[in-house]
């Protein structure tokens, strides 16, 4: 790319910063991209492009993302440290200390390998990601830009290369990605893996889902033009688009047991999405959409509005009976719950930046800007690190508890608690109370008395039927928990039996 083309990007950088900065945030912005260009004169990408072109690609997924001046600067300049002659020190001087914080804690985090290293040494640059996760966000949400260009430019380095960064992208940031609840940033990230890791099922399902996409296309196209007319007679203003399903996904989804392969079987293969101005328009929209389209009998709505995922999520999703008699996915929901869903915790930057101005919570409430970051998972794995002294345990904990697949339980009270795919009714007592896992006598899963290993899915509603006095936990049920807080606990128990 050009200088004159490099100029032009970040000018629309800059337009879209403009939207929601002060001139003096502009100003910064300049001076560090004036600085960054400087630092990395004359080095060049392995694709051969010039090297500037990677911290700006960073910064406008940052600004995309309405992240702070702050961020955008340390995206600027998140590779400075590491590959140029400047440090710490010249960054804190010129930008100040937290901007040389952020590109310390991205520098850190940058050293984070699944492969070619020791693992040990992987152990413990995990724990210190935590550790800076936990103290500033910002520096995981400027990592996942960093990876997400990276992964488009994947096919410039060696096949080697190419599949240990895609693999570290598959367990680590996508599942983070999601965690952190960025949709958009997950689905993409997997996608852009998915043919390095698994090339073969790639081209697979690439090649047979194209008459299915095309198909649902077509379903959702027609079901869209009929939509926005009952909508506007019944004055709804709203925005209807059709989803495709990541391909990533979708292969996940086909792998599951009791699908097989089958796209049959994959109900929202392309879903109906439709975004209204306000909660209570969602509801009008639901009421709608069943009255033109009949509603899958026993598969239900799932109203995320009166009860959001424990990540932020919110929306209402309903299944559906199309024209042609297929199943189609419709999600219904406000723009500042898509926001939410699409930029996950990025909002909590939003939140923070309009505190400062003295916006009260009432009115960031009523903006769609949720008080509080509802990540107390992080704070989750911030104990494990003291409480997990053996190394490789403290890794199975991050990889498949924190970053697993999650399903989303409730209690008989309504209260939603997620957990790890393969969870059972012990994991979700000691989920819900570490103690309530000493009185456990038996469950029930949506009213129905079931054994304690019972693996649960998302929706279920769980009871623990207790029994009058604690009693030690049971050491047989380490065959089937899968939690970390269950493990945790019920060897604690049987530790001070041994002893």
């Amino acid at each position: 790319m050009t200088e004159k083309g490099l100029e032009s990007q970040f000018s629309s950088l800059l337009k879209e910063a403009k939207v929601y900065l002060k001139n003096k945030d502009i100003k910064t912005v300049v001076s560090a991209w004036d600085f960054a260009k400087s630092a990395h004169a004359g080095q060049k990408r392995l694709s051969g492009d010039p090297y500037i072109i990677h911290p700006l690609e960073v910064a406008k997924t940052l600004v995309h993302w309405k992240l702070d001046r702050t961020s955008i600067v340390a995206g600027l300049l998140h590779d400075v440290i590491e590959d140029t002659e400047y440090k710490e020190k010249d960054i804190e001087k010129k930008f100040g200390k937290p901007v040389a914080n952020l590109v310390n804690g991205v520098t850190k985090v940058t050293s984070l390998r699944l492969k070619g290293s020791r693992e040990e040494v992987f152990i413990e640059t995990l724990r210190k990601m935590i550790l800076v996760m936990a103290k500033d966000l910002r520096v995981v949400l400027i990592k996942l830009a960093d990876r997400l260009h990276n992964m488009k430019t994947l096919g410039a380095l060696p096949i080697d290369k190419q599949r240990e960064n895609a693999l570290e992208t598959l367990e680590i940031y996508a599942p983070l990605s999601e965690r952190l609840g960025i949709g958009e940033i997950k689905g993409r990230l997997e996608d852009l893996a998915f043919p390095y890791v698994y090339p073969k099922e790639f081209e697979r399902i690439n090649k047979l889902s194209k008459r299915y996409y095309e198909q649902s296309q077509n379903t959702v196209e027609k079901m869209q033009q009929r939509l926005t007319k009952e909508l506007e007679k019944n004055g709804i203003k709203a925005k209807i688009t059709g989803r495709r399903k990541h391909l990533y996904s979708l292969w996940r989804k086909l792998e599951r047991k009791g699908i097989g392969g089958d796209f049959e079987k994959v109900q929202d293969i392309i879903a109906l999405r439709i975004i209204v101005n306000t909660d209570p328009d969602c509801y009008g929209v639901l009421g709608i959409v069943h009255a033109i389209y009949k509603p899958v009998p026993k598969i239900g709505v799932s109203d995320f509005i009166a009860l959001p995922k424990p990540n932020g999520y919110q929306s209402i999703h309903t299944k559906v009976f199309s024209p042609n008699s297929h199943i189609v996915e419709v999600q219904i929901r406000t723009h500042a719950m898509h926001d939410q869903a699409e930029h996950g915790a990025c909002a909590h930057w939003m939140y923070s930046s309009e505190k400062n101005k003295g916006v009260s919570d009432r009115e960031l409430e009523d903006k769609g800007i949720k008080v509080g970051s509802k990540l107390s998972w992080v704070k989750e794995l911030v104990r494990w690190q003291d409480e997990l002294a053996d190394s490789k345990e403290f890794l199975e904990a991050v990889k498949f508890d924190a970053l697993n697949h999650r399903n989303f339980i409730f209690s008989p009270k309504g209260d939603v608690y997620d957990l790890p795919q393969g969870a059972t009714p012990v994991d979700f007592a000691f989920v819900v109370h570490t103690g309530l896992g000493k009185y456990i006598r038996g469950a029930t899963v949506n009213d129905k008395i079931v054994s304690l290993d019972q693996k649960l899915f998302s929706g279920d509603v769980v009871e623990i039927i207790k029994s009058k006095e604690a009693r030690r936990p049971n050491r047989d049920w380490l065959e089937f928990v899968v939690t970390t807080v269950a493990r945790r606990e019920i060897l604690k128990e049987a530790r001070k039996i041994n002893n």
